[in-house]
């Protein structure tokens, strides 16, 4: 089973000891090893195995994308530079991906955390602990390409290593897709951090503002995340500033009793941290003043979040173009017509073009016509079909057919018509969604890098539907390319 395996760094001293696990574990090796120099800008290039190239410091998930698009292998797993693999990790991730099923999008590794012997964990080393049991986590997550194509890779609108995976979890799921935990394992140690760590870790806050903004309320639940203290932040918070207005007001007693539960909830956020740790001197003075930060700046940007992503809409947001197909899509499927007369369009194919129209979007047609190749229609009849088409649902702003039987790069399932689509139109194909009635309509736009919608008719095979975004109208496909949420 082919793979590739994509890791983004900034360049820590812990990518040496990811690659050097990598290339010491047994079993068939990558197609390729992708590691992405998400630096901001500058510095020597990295000296390692394997493709480097560089996303521009725009965070892990823009880098991930980076990564994974110049990839070809079926399957993309990505590790982070601070862990590392086991001795029998390719084998296991072998197996892993041989016992996927067709419907299976993702493919969980299996985490683990060394603690230090003879001390009790530190509130850090606790949190990093909770990795072990975390779902979806890239730290070691394969996904097949496809799924990553039809769900335009990770939201490069997370900055941070934290809620993207989450969300790309959460997409994978809703295009259709199955998530999995495999057998392979990882070691993923505890690195150093500042006694602040957890004060700057606060601006997650905000990643869980989108989340909500684009997952609804019940995120938490369907990407099995702990929604934390977040609650009882809000109420410190709350406390405090309103002992501080009343004391301004001129209102000392009632201030005071404001300020006296707000510190109460300190103190109690501050013991639950001090309790399960080593209790030294110093983690309970770093417990004591981060406690104090934390309930205000989780607060701020929680709210902060709140004002920012309101609106925002599900990655990677509204298509370019939209591609239809023809036969079976927009109009009933006559085998080998050449006849205007008997051109009819599906239900609300007028009204699902309208739709994208309206909106701005580009509209083409991407059409097998393998009638021309067996003699049994002229291209000149093709045209004629196609421009009553036009006539009946407005004109399209590109038409792109196939005329051969096969043995070119343009016949559907192969993704010419669809590169060649979008050249014409001046868009990316991974700008594209490509709606269509059979298998190769989906096959052709992840070919190309193009997400797409299959809306099934009495021709379309229950195995086609398998793993691809299934709509039950053009009208449902239209609003799926336009970003909308079911």
């Amino acid at each position: 089973m082919r793979y590739a395996v994509v890791i983004p760094t900034i360049g820590r001293a812990c990518l040496a000891d990811c690659l050097n696990a990598l290339e010491r574990s047994r079993g068939p090796e990558p197609d390729e090893i992708v590691v992405v120099d998400d630096r901001p800008a500058g510095g020597l290039p990295l000296d390692v195995p394997g493709t480097v190239v560089r996303s521009g410091g725009r965070g892990p998930a823009a880098a991930r994308n980076t990564g994974w698009r110049i990839t070809t292998a079926p399957w993309v797993a990505f590790l982070d530079d601070d862990v590392r693999v086991t001795e029998t990790w390719r084998e296991d991730l072998r197996r892993d991906l041989e016992n996927a099923s067709p419907e299976t999008g993702g493919i969980q590794g299996r985490v683990t955390v060394p603690l230090p012997d003879g001390r009790r964990p530190t509130d850090w080393e606790r949190g990093t602990v909770g990795l072990a049991d975390a779902w979806w986590i890239t730290a070691d997550m394969a996904y097949r390409r496809d799924a990553l194509v039809e769900t335009g890779g990770f939201d490069e609108r997370f900055p941070r290593a934290f809620r993207e995976d989450a969300d790309m979890a959460l997409r994978t799921m809703d295009a259709g897709w199955v998530l999995t935990k495999g057998e392979r394992r990882t070691v993923h140690p505890v690195r150093a951090a500042s006694r602040w760590a957890s004060v700057r870790a606060q601006a997650g806050n905000a990643d869980d503002a989108l989340m909500r903004a684009v997952h609804g309320p019940g995120w938490h639940s369907r990407a099995r995340a702990d929604p934390g203290r977040r609650g009882r932040h809000l109420a410190i918070t709350a406390a405090g500033a309103l002992a501080a207005g009343l004391t301004a007001a001129g209102r000392p007693r009632a201030g005071t009793l404001a300020g006296a539960a707000a510190l109460a909830g300190i103190a109690e956020f501050a013991a639950a941290r001090v309790a399960p740790g080593p209790r030294t001197r110093d983690e309970i003075l770093t417990m004591a003043a981060t406690s104090a930060l934390i309930p205000p700046m989780a607060t701020w940007h929680w709210l902060r979040g709140l004002a920012t992503t309101r609106g925002e809409r599900a990655w990677p947001g509204p298509a370019k173009a939209v591609l239809f197909d023809r036969d079976g899509t927009l109009v009933y499927d006559v085998p080998y017509n050449g006849d205007p007369e008997k051109v009819e369009p599906m239900p609300d194919a007028a009204s699902a073009v309208r739709l994208a129209r309206d909106a701005g979007v580009r509209v083409g047609v991407v059409s097998n016509q393998s009638g021309v190749a067996r003699g049994l229609i002229t291209e000149d009849d093709v045209q004629r079909v196609n421009k009553r088409v036009d006539e009946l649902l407005g004109p399209f702003d590109t038409w792109q057919v196939c005329p051969h039987d096969g043995g070119c790069a343009c016949r559907k399932p192969a993704p010419g018509l669809v590169f060649q689509a979008a050249a014409a139109l001046g868009v990316r194909p991974d700008e594209c969604v490509l709606i269509g009635d059979i298998g190769s309509d989906v096959a052709a736009a992840r070919a190309a890098g193009a997400r797409s919608v299959l809306v099934p008719t009495a021709e379309t095979l229950e195995s086609e539907c398998r793993g691809a975004r299934v709509a039950g109208s053009l009208t449902e496909a239209v609003r799926f390319a336009l970003g909308e949420r079911r």
